[in-house]
C-alpha cells in the first residue's frame, strides 16, 4: 500500500502567503515552515541557555516544521479574515483540525502514532508557545525584508506584529529580536565585512 503523505507535503510550495498584500518577494508555506522551524529551534536554545529552560529543542523544531500542514487542504487564510469574527475563527479552527487529521491519515498506519503529537496534538503541548512565537517572528522578519525593499504596504503589519511580540513577555523572544533582527537590514557585503572584522 502506498502513501500520499510526501506528495501532499510537496504541494506546500504552491500555497502562497500574504495573499491580500502587494509583495516584492513571494513566500510559500513550505519555505515559511522551514524558517519557523529554524526560529523555533533557536528560541528553544535561547530559553535553555540564557533562561534556565529544559526544552526539547528538537521536538520544538519538528513541531514547527509541520505547523502549517493543514493549509495544504485549506490554503492560507489571511489574518484579517481569520480573526474578523470569533465565530469565523472558531469554524476555521474546526476546519484546521479536520485538515490535520486528514494529513495524518495519509501516513501508513504504523507511523501515525509517531506523527500525531506533531501534526494533530501540537497545540496541546507545553512547547507550542515557542512555535507560535516563532511563527510571529517569521511574519515580522517578512515585514522587515519588505520594508527594506521600499514596500510601504507592510508598514502597519511591521508595527502591529512587533507590538504583538513585545506583548508576549517572553524573554527568549526579546533576546532573539536583540540578537538577530538588526542584521536583517544589512546587505550581503556588509554582513561579510562584519563577520571578517568581528573575528
Amino acid at each position: 500500500m502506498t502513501s500520499s503523505f510526501f506528495a501532499f507535503l510537496h504541494r506546500m510550495r504552491f500555497i502562497k502567503r500574504w495573499g491580500l498584500m502587494r509583495n516584492t518577494e513571494t513566500e510559500n508555506i513550505q519555505e515559511h515552515s522551514l524558517e519557523v522551524a529554524f526560529v523555533a529551534h533557536n528560541l528553544a536554545c535561547i530559553k535553555n541557555e540564557y533562561f534556565g529552560g529544559t526544552v526539547d529543542v528538537n521536538k520544538v523544531a519538528v513541531m514547527a516544521m509541520y505547523h502549517e500542514v493543514s493549509e495544504i487542504f485549506t490554503g492560507d487564510m489571511p489574518t484579517p479574515i481569520k480573526y474578523f469574527d470569533p465565530k469565523l475563527r472558531s469554524l476555521y479552527g474546526e476546519v484546521e483540525t479536520l485538515a490535520q487529521e486528514k494529513m495524518l491519515s495519509t501516513l501508513p498506519a504504523e507511523l501515525q502514532a509517531t506523527y500525531k503529537p506533531m501534526i494533530v496534538d501540537a497545540e496541546e503541548s507545553d512547547e507550542w508557545s515557542l512555535v507560535k512565537a516563532a511563527d510571529t517572528i517569521s511574519a515580522f522578519m517578512k515585514c522587515v525584508h519588505e520594508k527594506n525593499a521600499g514596500n510601504d504596504e507592510f508598514n502597519e503589519a511591521y508595527s502591529s506584529i512587533l507590538q504583538k511580540l513585545k506583548d508576549l513577555h517572553m524573554p527568549e523572544v526579546d533576546k532573539f529580536l536583540e540578537l538577530y533582527i538588526p542584521a536583517l537590514s544589512q546587505s550581503l557585503d556588509t554582513l561579510n565585512y562584519y563577520d571578517m572584522t568581528s573575528k
